[in-house]
């Protein structure tokens, strides 16, 4: 009897040696995560390209992005929220990443709305062709969990900027609402890419889950979602556009193919793209937002915030852009 009275204390205090030893490890992690997080949200310069568009959203006033972006690299490199804020006192925040999947979509919306009440949502339609899902782990997908949630985690290399005074480069990010600033030109001269078809390319499962997951989103925080196609000949082509298109008619969503409208948007391959026709860079931007602006204007009831002094950095920071950005087409464009 009392070998088992001495093994229950013994059992007892292995149990309360390791609950503390557990609570204090938890409360470590939570102090070295708030303190990473304050880091990261204080300097831009300390946070890897990929994780940018986490942190900028998270720095808005509350309750003051109008028009919320999602996608991968063409998203960021499509839509210039500046120029919108200078055509019509909209304001936008572009929450694309290179590479962005729809599970990370999701995510960046949900973190987004946890601040914000957009009155738009728009996806770039790209993502939603990222296959890398249908082969994901279990452990992939904890991994982006993690990274969304737990800022040590997707702050755990920030100690090389800390310790070895590594930056990483802004392009824009920050500054300009998501829209990476660049002004490169490398044209694109493989002619139509546009060609009509029957044929439907295959949107992957997983896909279709997270962006309902975004619908439901939309639809409980009183957004509309759009989907986008921005104009690129290296990711689009006819059975890419007739799967989003049937898929939207189903859904009853609102579908743009940029694509589909240069007679309108009028694109330049000579001029407009980055990189022979994957991204485009400030000269397709501005043409493909200008479009887009007018689309927003025609269609919803949005905020002209210009002239509000709750705004006053808005326009600050658009006046700076559009100086910028206006010797920079002059340039491009050759006029």
């Amino acid at each position: 009897m009392q070998d088992f009275k001495r093994n229950y204390l013994t059992l007892n205090v292995v149990m309360v040696k390791t609950i503390m030893f557990f609570a204090i490890m938890i409360a470590l992690f939570a102090a070295l995560s708030d303190r990473t997080e304050s880091a990261l949200l204080e300097k831009d310069q300390l946070i890897p390209e990929r994780n940018k568009s986490i942190y900028a959203i998270q720095r808005e006033p509350e309750e003051t992005i109008d028009i919320l972006v999602l996608g991968d690299s063409l998203s960021y490199s499509s839509v210039s929220p500046m120029s919108l804020w200078n055509r019509h006192g909209y304001t936008s925040f572009v929450c694309g990443q290179p590479g962005q999947d729809m599970i990370e979509s999701e995510e960046l919306l949900r973190i987004a709305l946890r601040t914000q009440t957009p009155e738009v949502v728009i996806l770039e339609t790209n993502a939603l062709f990222q296959d890398r899902l249908n082969g994901r782990s279990l452990n992939d997908t904890m991994e982006t969990a993690f990274n969304y949630y737990i800022p040590l985690f997707r702050g755990h290399d920030v100690w090389k900027s800390l310790v070895m005074k590594k930056e990483y480069e802004e392009i824009g990010f920050a500054k300009y609402k998501g829209f990476a600033f660049r002004s490169d030109i490398k044209p694109y001269k493989d002619g139509e890419y546009m060609k009509k078809t029957d044929k439907t390319a295959e949107l992957p499962d997983k896909n279709m889950e997270h962006l309902q997951n975004i619908m439901d989103m939309c639809r409980d925080c009183g957004a509309e979602l759009i989907l986008l196609g921005t104009p690129s000949p290296s990711n689009y082509n006819y059975s890419v556009h007739n799967a989003i298109a049937e898929y939207a008619d189903k859904q009853k969503l609102t579908y743009i193919d940029m694509n589909l409208l240069n007679d309108e948007i009028k694109i330049d391959w000579n001029t407009d793209t980055l990189d022979k026709g994957d991204h485009l860079n400030l000269s397709g931007a501005e043409k493909v937002t200008e479009y887009l602006g007018r689309y927003l204007s025609d269609n919803y009831s949005l905020t002209d915030h210009r002239g509000d002094a709750a705004f006053d950095q808005w326009t600050k920071v658009a006046a700076e852009y559009d100086e910028k950005a206006s010797l920079k087409l002059k340039e491009m464009r050759g006029t």
